[in-house]
């Protein structure tokens, strides 16, 4: 069955317009990057009403669910284009760029802010650090942490030029948080109620959005403990 493909596109300094574009899938299992990539293959690419078009902006690397550059807005959420099946869509797929970002063309997205926000956190450990067992796990799973932006696409309080830097940043913070010794977890304490606790509406919309089905509860619920009820595992 072909698959009408809906993109909004945006080419520099000019306002946004839709594109429609017909795809026909090679397999049950072809993805919205599938489709995206054989559509810039076309040497002379036409949308749907048969007008010559510009090939697709957008980003990937590995395709595999891995590395989270192929974030978008697909059917008014914000999915990775390679784990994103046509079959999912009934024939019609809404693709956009993630609202929260800067477009920089087409599906591409400065996210460069959350680059930054982990800078200015300082989210990385400057000396060895050696987790407790009871919080290794949630460690782990902050490890697992693709920096795609999806959850702050649904955030509703996490905002380009706000305070709040949002999960983006919390996750990783976890795991300074979980591993580094007591003594030193001061300065991190501070910023996570500063940055992430304080501006949480605990709506908890990146839940059940994180392309890694990384247990948000878990994690937020340790680093809350540590930074906010001064409970040290």
């Amino acid at each position: 069955m072909t698959e009408l493909l809906i993109l909004r596109r945006k080419n520099q300094d000019e306002k946004p317009y839709w594109q429609r574009f017909n795809y026909d899938p090679k397999s049950t299992d072809d993805s919205v990057a599938s489709a995206l990539t054989a559509l810039n293959e076309q040497e002379n690419l036409r949308d749907a009403e048969g007008k010559p078009a510009a090939p697709i902006r957008w980003e990937c690397s590995c395709l595999q669910k891995k590395c989270g550059a192929c974030a978008m807005v697909i059917n008014n959420r914000p999915r990775l284009a390679c784990g994103a099946r046509l079959s999912e869509f009934k024939g019609v797929v809404k693709i956009e760029p993630l609202r929260k970002f800067p477009v920089i063309a087409d599906l591409m997205v400065d996210r460069s802010v959350m680059f930054e926000n982990l800078k200015t956190l300082r989210l990385w450990f400057e000396s060895d650090a050696k987790g407790k067992d009871k919080a290794m796990s949630v460690s782990y799973e902050a490890s697992r942490c693709l920096q795609c932006g999806c959850c702050l696409e649904v955030c509703p309080n996490f905002h380009i030029d706000g305070k709040f830097t949002g999960t983006a940043s919390a996750v990783p913070m976890a795991r300074l948080l979980a591993q580094l010794p007591d003594s030193q977890k001061k300065a991190m304490t501070d910023k996570y109620r500063l940055h992430v606790y304080e501006g949480c509406g605990k709506s908890l919309a990146c839940r059940n959005i994180c392309p890694a089905d990384l247990d948000i509860d878990e994690i937020l619920l340790n680093s809350n403990a540590i930074a906010v009820w001064k409970r040290f595992f």
